[in-house]
C-alpha cells in the first residue's frame, strides 16, 4: 500500500501556536498531539527516541528557521507528521530559532519512511514561498492544504 501526506498528517496534527519554552517542551507537545490521534502506542519510547537522536545529532535544526525531529520507535503506531508553528522560536540546535518544526513519527521497521519523510520535507522547506505560506496560514485547515499540495509521498 502506498502511504498518501494524508496518511501521516491530519487537522490534528497542525498547531499554529505552539507556546514551547524548550527543544523537549516542543517534543513533548507535539508528541501530545500523535498520542491523542491514536498513533502512539508508547509516548515515552518515542520522546526518548526523539530526544537521543536531538542530543546524539547536535539538533535537528536547519537554517531558515525549521526543525525536523524524528524518531523511529516502537512505540509508534503508524507513520505520522505534526506541524507546528511557533512566533517565539525554538532552539533545536541551529543559529536561529525554528518557528517551523515538522515532527516526524515511523513505527519501528518501517526501514527508509522516515527517511522519505525527511528528504520530501526538506526539499520543499528550502523554498521561501513554502515557508512564507506556511508562516502566513491563518487555520489548521489553511496549513494542511499547502503541505498537501507542496509535499508528495
Amino acid at each position: 500500500m502506498d502511504i498518501t501526506i494524508d496518511d501521516v498528517i491530519n487537522e490534528r496534527l497542525v498547531v499554529l501556536d505552539l507556546q514551547a519554552a524548550s527543544r523537549d517542551d516542543a517534543i513533548d507537545q507535539m508528541a501530545a498531539r500523535l498520542e491523542a490521534d491514536g498513533r502512539l502506542t508508547d509516548r515515552r519510547a518515542y520522546v526518548a527516541e526523539v530526544r537521543k537522536r536531538e542530543e546524539e545529532g547536535g539538533g535537528t535544526g536547519m537554517e531558515m528557521g525549521v526543525a525536523i525531529p524524528h524518531g523511529k520507535s516502537a512505540g509508534v503506531a503508524r507513520a505520522s507528521v505534526v506541524f507546528a508553528r511557533s512566533a517565539a522560536g525554538v532552539d533545536f540546535g541551529d543559529s536561529e530559532p525554528s518557528r517551523l518544526v515538522f515532527m516526524i513519527a515511523a513505527p519501528q521497521g518501517t526501514e527508509d519512511l522516515h527517511v522519505t519523510l525527511l528528504a520530501k520535507l526538506a526539499r520543499r522547506l528550502v523554498h521561501e514561498e513554502f515557508r512564507e505560506r506556511l508562516t502566513q496560514a491563518p487555520t489548521p485547515a489553511d496549513a494542511l492544504d499547502i503541505i498537501r499540495s507542496e509535499v508528495t509521498l
